[in-house]
């Protein structure tokens, strides 16, 4: 089978070019990097003793295996008495892939995550923005093969963004769509 990255320079490139009208392959839009990105604030905030930090523990666990590479901690920049954090606790987690991870990551993402997630019919158009960018948000992250839901501590949702090198939306759009990605006929 040809993965992704190869399916990307022998097909989709030549395919964009001449779909976009784009004289040299360089100018082609592509997908720089891959953000993941979640926010643990509410299954932590309330919790005593080391509870929270087992938490944490096992949520950085979990985007670590699922991105393949280590997850830092996002802190909070100040207190806030209403969501009951404090400046510095560790109420998120994000990883920036690139490179052949980031395909890697991708290939399991179009073909093995989104349709295993729940309820799934499709990525609504909408979610290109106007810079090209794909954001997907993932509700249950034992979507992915690598997490077990039987050894998992807490399930989150967590949210992943496409930035690309696309200079509009009908761009994006037309990318995603070559690469496989599951969009809906708008």
């Amino acid at each position: 089978m040809i993965s992704l990255k190869e399916k990307f320079i022998k097909e989709i490139t030549p395919a964009l070019q001449e779909k976009l009208g784009y004289k040299s392959s360089m100018a082609v839009p592509r997908i720089k990097k891959v953000v993941l990105n979640t926010g643990f604030g509410r299954l932590v905030v309330g919790k005593t003793g080391d509870e929270p930090k087992k938490i944490v523990e096992a949520i950085i666990g979990d985007l670590t295996t699922i991105s393949g590479q280590k997850v830092m901690g996002t802190t909070a920049k100040k207190s806030i008495a209403a969501f009951k954090t404090r400046q510095g606790m560790v109420i998120g987690a994000c990883v920036t892939l690139r490179g052949q991870r980031m395909y890697d990551f991708l290939e399991r993402l179009i073909n093995i995550a989104l349709p295993r997630s729940r309820d799934f019919q499709g990525i609504d158009p909408k979610s290109v923005d106007q810079s090209g960018n794909l954001t997907v948000a993932f509700k249950e992250h034992i979507a992915f093969p690598e997490i077990s839901p039987e050894k998992t501590r807490a399930i989150f949702g967590f949210e992943i963004t496409m930035v690309t090198t696309a200079r509009n939306q009908k761009e994006g759009l037309e990318l995603f769509r070559l690469m496989g990605f599951p969009i809906k006929k708008s």
